[in-house]
């Protein structure tokens, strides 16, 4: 089983668009939030400053609409990772509903040459799927 990471967020106006109800691309505003504040998390103890990651691709499910003053829970997981890349689930809730489900592919990128490295097993340590 994954552990889950979970962030909440309120709906202001500024998320809402023409529809009424939260801008599709508000949830991949968020989805950067989560995916960040994980991270932050997961290496309070160790920065490891010489990573940074980089999204190569969204896939991203809208099921159900969020409205002004909502309180919408994002929970989060990483799955399978390898090589330099490392899958990213989220799913947003409006209370047992939901409301978006993605998945993010992001890349593991040297902080100073920003080319890709291959995440080894330091790093699928902290991500909480090393041996």
């Amino acid at each position: 089983m994954h552990t889950i990471f979970s962030v909440k967020f309120r709906v202001t106006e500024e998320a809402i668009d023409t529809l009424h109800h939260v801008n599709n691309a508000v949830y991949v505003q968020w989805m950067e939030v989560v995916a960040s504040k994980h991270w932050a998390f997961l290496t309070q103890q160790n920065t490891l400053p010489e990573y940074i990651w980089v999204v190569m691709k969204h896939e991203i499910d809208y099921k159900n609409q969020a409205f002004l003053g909502d309180e919408i829970i994002a929970k989060t997981w990483v799955g399978e990772t390898k090589g330099v890349t490392s899958v990213r689930h989220i799913e947003f809730y409006k209370g047992d509903t939901l409301l978006v489900a993605a998945k993010t592919i992001w890349a593991m990128l040297d902080a100073k040459t920003q080319k890709p490295v291959r995440i080894r097993e330091k790093v699928l340590k902290i991500l909480g799927i090393g041996s």
